[in-house]
């Protein structure tokens, strides 16, 4: 990983754990974690796992506000290895896809894309419709990698904590983290 910075959004969608468990594993491997947390984030977080915004953006090295468009995050010359949002609701996946850039979290968004970095989207949305599944065309033919947090029941996960944590090392080795451990298929 050229930089060792990572990118983290966390969006309104259901599986903010995603996110937290993201921003703490990549501490845990020496990344500099830039985090961006929208309004509805925030209030799914402490839903979720009864944490603030204090709290939620303490677990991050550096933390942005979404209407902080002049953060460094917005810009290309900010070198970053990637950007992860997770969870991704479909409203960001239609900002990203579309190029919008209405707020930080999509501006850094379109940075990473124009810049050629790895973007993952932990799109969370069940079922789906055609705008849901365009939009999701859209990233993947701009080079964004669209990974739904889907759990792999193939290892025998013990509880939620575990298929998060496979889920969370699995995106950390998608973009490039040295020492990312995901769990390999070894066959039957």
């Amino acid at each position: 990983m050229a930089a060792r910075r990572l990118v983290v959004g966390i969006t309104g969608a259901t599986g903010a754990v995603y996110g937290l468990q993201l921003l703490r594993r990549a501490r845990s491997l020496g990344l500099q974690t830039h985090l961006i947390v929208t309004p509805a984030g925030v209030l799914n977080a402490h839903h979720e796992l009864g944490l603030d915004r204090k709290a939620l953006e303490a677990e991050a090295d550096h933390a942005h506000a979404p209407g902080d468009v002049g953060a460094c995050v917005a810009s290309g010359s900010f070198n970053t290895a990637a950007m992860v949002v997770a969870p991704c609701s479909m409203k960001t996946l239609a900002a990203v896809a579309h190029g919008l850039s209405d707020n930080l979290l999509s501006r850094a968004a379109d940075v990473t894309l124009k810049e050629r970095r790895r973007l993952v989207l932990l799109v969370r949305e069940t079922p789906l419709n055609l705008a849901h599944l365009r939009n999701m065309t859209a990233v993947t033919e701009m080079g964004g990698v669209i990974f739904p947090p889907l759990p792999a029941f193939y290892h025998h996960p013990k509880n939620i904590d575990e298929m998060v944590a496979d889920t969370v090392e699995r995106v950390l080795a998608l973009v490039g983290t040295e020492g990312a451990a995901p769990q390999a298929w070894n066959g039957l």
